[in-house]
C-alpha cells in the first residue's frame, strides 16, 4: 500500500512499470542500459480513488492521460532504474495528492478603498505628465 494522504492509499498492484532506454546524450551507457521508466496507472478503473479525485485527476493529467484513462508518467532524469522508478512514483503521488486536495474557497468580491482609488489616479496623472513631455516642443 502506498500512502498518498492520511485517508487515501493506492494499491501497489494498480501501478505497473515498463523500462526503456533513455533518450539524449550519455554515451555508451544510454545505448545499452534500460534506465528510463514508464509508469502506468489506470485512473478510470482504480478502486482506491473516489469519483471526485478520479475526475479531478483526469483533468490535471492533461496529455499524460490516454483515451482509455491510463495515466503515463515517464522518468529518465537519473542514471539508475531505481531512482527513475522512485521519481515516477513520487510524481504520481504528488499528482494524486493535488487532485485529492479540497478546492479553494470561493473569492469574495470587494470594492477598492478610497485610498487605493486616489493612489491609482495620482499614478495616472504622473504617468500622463511624463508622456506629455515626450511630445515635440511647441513652435512660436
Amino acid at each position: 500500500m502506498i500512502r498518498v494522504t492520511p485517508s487515501l492509499w493506492l494499491e501497489e498492484g494498480e501501478i505497473s512499470y515498463e523500462f526503456l532506454r533513455a533518450s539524449g546524450p550519455g554515451g555508451q551507457n544510454v545505448q545499452k542500459v534500460e534506465s528510463a521508466v514508464r509508469l502506468r496507472f489506470d485512473v478510470r478503473h482504480s478502486p482506491s480513488l473516489t469519483d471526485y479525485v478520479r475526475n479531478r485527476l483526469e483533468r490535471l493529467s492533461g496529455s499524460r492521460l490516454t483515451k482509455d484513462g491510463v495515466l503515463l508518467i515517464e522518468a529518465q532524469r537519473y542514471r539508475t532504474q531505481e531512482r527513475n522508478r522512485a521519481d515516477a512514483l513520487e510524481r504520481l503521488i504528488d499528482l494524486v495528492r493535488e487532485a485529492a486536495a479540497p478546492p479553494p474557497p470561493p473569492r469574495r468580491k470587494t470594492k477598492p478603498t478610497l485610498g487605493s482609488k486616489l493612489r491609482r489616479l495620482e499614478g495616472k496623472k504622473l504617468r500622463g505628465g511624463v508622456k506629455a513631455l515626450r511630445g515635440k516642443p511647441a513652435q512660436d
